[in-house]
């Protein structure tokens, strides 16, 4: 008799955030104290999260590899479970199962500069690659960071971003929508592509890693090939359609691949060969 696939283990929450009105950090650890030991994830990979009675959900794992004490995510109140989620405190039990999916080339991607790019609640799934770059510092070159919202209060980890700046050789580029601004504001004004191309980053030895909403990845995406990236060179990381984590379910299907098993993770060389539809 094999052990049921979709059972989850039961987590304590140790923590959680409000980063926006809508918006939640949180941080579990196993109450299994053996299955805490025997865990381990890579960077880019995902979990499902549960409130027992009402579902599960998928997310990034935003913390880094190297934390070994705990597993972070982060989550927006959309629906059913994560209006329930959005109820949980320190010392409540909730369900994870995981981790799920490829990774971030990180070895891959030693010896190059990192340019990351995101918008609005997608600074999580870059959020786990940032800390890992930070401390294995010496592996990689100069770190670029392009992260905008429409407005200051739809920015998450603002205060990560300011401790990311303090590290040698990295740049954080901070910005929101026009209009988004507030009086004591000391970030940039503009669309995070319009950003991204006026800081005329250099692409020549980098890689970068752009997640966010649609619309910015489209406009995104040009300014790096205008710079000399490379279609191998820029990665994503998609979660949407995902439910069982598996491959079992069939929902995240797409032309040739499952995103839950191939992905999330995936370049713009790889999208290029998906169904024009996803």
């Amino acid at each position: 008799m094999t052990d049921n696939i979709y059972k989850p283990d039961l987590m304590e929450v140790i923590d959680v955030t409000q980063q926006t009105v809508d918006v939640k950090s949180v941080k579990i650890r196993f109450r299994d104290a053996e299955r805490a030991k025997d865990f381990s994830f890579r960077v880019g990979q995902f979990g499902l999260y549960s409130v027992f009675g009402y579902g599960e959900s998928t997310f990034n794992i935003c913390s880094s590899s190297n934390w070994h004490d705990r597993i972070e995510f982060c989550f927006r109140k959309t629906g059913r479970v994560t209006e329930q989620m959005w109820k949980i405190n320190p010392g409540d039990t909730i369900g994870f199962r995981g981790p799920y999916g490829n990774s971030y080339p990180t070895q891959a991607w030693e010896g190059k500069d990192l340019i990351f790019v995101g918008g609005g609640i997608a600074m999580p799934p870059i959020r786990c690659a940032i800390w890992f770059a930070l401390e294995n510092r010496e592996k990689y070159g100069k770190i670029i960071i392009v992260y905008g919202a429409r407005t200051v209060g739809d920015l998450v980890y603002k205060n990560e971003l300011k401790d990311w700046a303090k590290h040698p050789d990295v740049e954080v580029l901070s910005t929101v929508d026009p209009g988004g601004e507030t009086s004591d504001w000391d970030g940039k004004v503009g669309f995070v592509p319009t950003v991204l191309k006026e800081a005329d980053i250099d692409c020549g030895n980098a890689v970068a890693l752009v997640v966010g909403p649609p619309i910015m990845i489209k406009f995104s995406l040009p300014v790096l090939a205008e710079q000399g990236m490379k279609d191998a060179d820029i990665y994503t990381s998609l979660e949407n359609r995902m439910k069982c984590g598996l491959g079992k379910c069939g929902r995240c299907n797409c032309g040739p691949f499952y995103v839950c098993k191939e992905g999330p993770v995936f370049t713009l060389e790889q999208l290029k060969q998906l169904p024009d539809d996803y």
